[in-house]
Order: structure tokens, then C-alpha cells, then sequence
């Protein structure tokens, strides 16, 4: 099974996913303007997963067309949809918000290039309950 974002396999490579950092978002009252020790929570940090790897293709314009197929997915204002990884997890109001490529193109049999791609479930984006 193909790893994919909105049923699309961008991930043309070796590749892994990473979960970012998960519980409380707290601020120290010193942030808000007290003076006191105390620090308060302001709910869940949004969902973050990060997905590394390595574009990988037979020639230059075949890994044109991957690199622009990753491009293309950066969409304003962004558009959720379902991340899936190799192994069938699965996660849901996920946006693509930003891709990095690594500094230089391999040659040689093959070409390819390093990427990081990151995914987030917006709580801005999500319906609030009535």
C-alpha cells in the first residue's frame, strides 16, 4: 500500500512519518503580564506529522514532475484531506502547510532529491460542534 495525501502518491521514494509534539499548549502567567509562577493550559496543541524521505525518479524531468506534483498540494487557504502512510494509518483534516527540499539533486543512475513535507489538523479549520 502507497503512502498518500487525498488518494495521491507524492511519496515516490523511501520515506517515514514522524508525529510532532502532542499535549497541552501551556503559557507562564510571566506571558501574560502577572507576575506569579503559575502556568495555564489553553488546550491540545494541533496535530502535526511530519513526513521525511527522498524524492526519487529516472530523470531529471520525471523528478520535475514529482517535485511539482509535491508543489501543487500547497494550496491557499489550505485544503484538508486524509495523510495515509504505507502501513494503512490513516489520519483525517489533515493540511499540507509546508515542503522543504533538500540542498542538491542527486545524480545518478537514478535523480533524487531529500524532502520534508509537513501535515497539520488545523483547530481553526475544524467544525466546532453546535
Amino acid at each position: 500500500m502507497p503512502s498518500t495525501f487525498k488518494s495521491l502518491a507524492l511519496f515516490a521514494g523511501p520515506h517515514r512519518f514522524a508525529i510532532g509534539r502532542q499535549g497541552q499548549l501551556v503559557v507562564s502567567e510571566l506571558v501574560l503580564g502577572g507576575f506569579g509562577a503559575s502556568t495555564y493550559p489553553l488546550g491540545l496543541v494541533e496535530l502535526e506529522v511530519v513526513v521525511t524521505g527522498r524524492l526519487v525518479a529516472a530523470g531529471e524531468s520525471a523528478l520535475r514532475g514529482l517535485r511539482d506534483a509535491m508543489a501543487a498540494e500547497l494550496v491557499d487557504p489550505p485544503t484538508p484531506g486524509t495523510l495515509v502512510d504505507a502501513h494503512g494509518h490513516a489520519w483525517d483534516d489533515m493540511s499540507f502547510y509546508s515542503y522543504t527540499e533538500g540542498d542538491r539533486t542527486d545524480r545518478g543512475r537514478e535523480r533524487s532529491i531529500a524532502y520534508e513535507a509537513r501535515f497539520r489538523r488545523f483547530n481553526a479549520l475544524t467544525p466546532s460542534a453546535p
